[in-house]
């Protein structure tokens, strides 16, 4: 099959598709026992910078779902430790940095990335396009606001207290890391297309702490930076934030070609605060896979009718897979989507 063709592709650019397209944030990984053999004894660093297995993970569910694409495994912290941030990933925590951003002079280790400080990348993309075929691969990036989140509180935190003191009482020094961190991301992205990557996905995990109109002055213009740079590769953009149902039209605004929604939104609704032409992915909640499979498929079922109200609609979660879902269970809802 023609990639351009691939039905994922088509309804990223609301173009008639054979069947709803389907796949799902973390599939490569998480909730598989081969992911979690492959990775045993591995740091993730150490996974998302060995090619091979990176090749290995991002394929795993390709092969045992036949998801309508494949995410590249990486994380969003790569290119920062790619360019000599020092943190490390810690199982359970999540992204942990040694020295937070506060002042001016810590914005010296943020310099620009270039392709030789990730080789590992590239690689990876160029085998797995050979191995994919006609399955699209999805690159990604964690955009500007969540990355300078981890950077600023030093690892996850439930309120931001430091980002928002920063975005709100020192606006030149935040605008000045966000310009540093949108140059990163940008060539990040570029170098997973140049790669050969078809489409690529901005996560802004931790964006859905904003209110609109900061989310405007202090996130929209660096995110639009990041879209605009993307433009002239053609490739379909995807963006998507947690709990960002009151920012759905400026997600919209930023760029993006595709706007994800969480599962707070429904979809119809969703089609109607992004305006029309943009395409939609999502969003079933990724708690319900681990009810019984009745609940699973009335909720996937409500979905997909929610969609067709949308230019265009890719199925996917709300969120990511949670790490104790039954793999069967994505698999008999790839096919229910594809089916239905």
């Amino acid at each position: 099959m023609n990639l351009a063709d691939s039905a994922f592709l088509r309804a990223c650019r609301r173009q008639p598709v054979p069947h709803t397209p389907v796949w799902f944030m973390r599939q490569a990984g998480r909730a598989l026992p081969e992911y979690l053999k492959v990775r045993e004894g591995v740091p993730m660093l150490q996974a998302c910078a060995t090619p091979d297995l990176a090749v290995e993970i991002t394929m795993q569910p390709v092969r045992r779902y036949g998801v309508d694409a494949a995410v590249f495994f990486s994380d969003i912290v790569v290119p920062l430790k790619a360019i000599g941030v020092d943190l490390d990933i810690k199982p359970g925590v999540g992204p942990v940095v040694a020295q937070p951003i506060r002042e001016e002079a810590d914005l010296d280790v943020l310099r620009p990335l270039e392709p030789d400080d990730v080789p590992y990348v590239t690689e990876a993309i160029r085998a797995l396009t050979g191995e994919l075929g006609g399955t699209p691969l999805i690159g990604f990036a964690g955009a500007p606001f969540t990355l300078g989140a981890y950077l600023i509180e030093g690892g996850p935190s439930r309120n931001h207290d430091h980002t928002k003191a920063m975005m709100y009482g020192a606006p030149r020094l935040w605008h000045a890391l966000m310009d540093r961190l949108a140059g990163i991301v940008l060539a990040h992205l570029r170098l997973q297309v140049e790669a050969g990557a078809s489409a690529v996905q901005l996560f802004d995990s931790w964006v859905g702490a904003v209110a609109p109109a900061d989310y405007r002055e202090y996130v929209l213009p660096h995110t639009r930076r990041i879209f605009e740079g993307l433009a002239d590769l053609g490739v379909p953009r995807i963006h998507f934030g947690v709990g960002t149902g009151e920012l759905l039209g400026l997600l919209g605004e930023a760029g993006a070609d595709v706007v994800g929604v969480d599962w707070r939104v429904p979809l119809d609704e969703a089609a109607r605060r992004v305006g029309p032409g943009k395409a939609l992915q999502g969003n079933l909640d990724p708690a319900i896979l681990l009810a019984p499979w009745e609940a699973v498929e009335r909720k996937a079922r409500e979905v997909l009718r929610e969609g067709r109200q949308a230019e265009g609609h890719v199925f996917n979660l709300g969120h990511g897979v949670l790490p104790s879902t039954d793999p069967d269970q994505l698999k008999r809802l790839t096919d229910l989507v594809h089916e239905a």
